[in-house]
């Protein structure tokens, strides 16, 4: 079998991963332990993240002519590649935070629907909310002012209550 019957089928599946998905981003993983990496790869699966290892040429020849060929240049080296097709903030968001304790693990950069950003273009992107924290806040800001208006309805009518009595 010669081997690019053997490679084809990965660079596919890269492919697919990549397909409408929200985002990308690389990592240097070097340097984490068995028990870290688990740990990470658990976090990014409960997030609906894929994480993968996969060999820089075989991403470069998926990510070419695709949003995220702007990332072949951080194909350096030891890589691993989080792919989010929901949440676009979820890798950029879960990696910096794992980062945060596992000082090997190394953001290079990343693809966040359709746009380019270096490792600290992510780190920044790390820091927005996910989608449904913001849409909690933004009912808890609507919420708020219904239920003052609310106590005050109220008080107004246990005062004219109170003073028909």
């Amino acid at each position: 079998m010669a081997k690019i019957e053997i490679k084809q089928p990965i660079v596919e599946e890269i492919k697919a991963n990549l397909q409408d998905a929200q985002s990308a981003v690389i990592v240097d993983y070097r340097g984490l332990t068995v028990e870290q990496d688990t740990k990470l790869r658990k976090e990014l699966r409960e997030a609906g993240v894929i994480y993968k290892v996969y060999k820089n040429t075989l991403v470069k020849f998926a990510i070419e002519g695709t949003e995220f060929e702007s990332l072949k240049d951080d194909l350096e080296g030891p890589n691993a590649i989080a792919i989010s097709k929901t949440d676009a903030t979820a890798p950029a968001r879960i990696l910096a935070k794992f980062a945060k304790t596992a000082d090997k693990l190394e953001i290079k950069s990343g693809v966040v629907e359709g746009t380019y950003y270096d490792q600290n273009g992510i780190k920044a992107i790390s820091d927005i909310p996910s989608r449904e924290e913001l849409l909690s806040k933004l009912l808890g800001s609507l919420q708020s002012p219904i239920a003052n208006f609310a106590r005050v309805i109220k008080q107004i009518a246990e005062k004219d209550g109170a003073a028909e009595a």
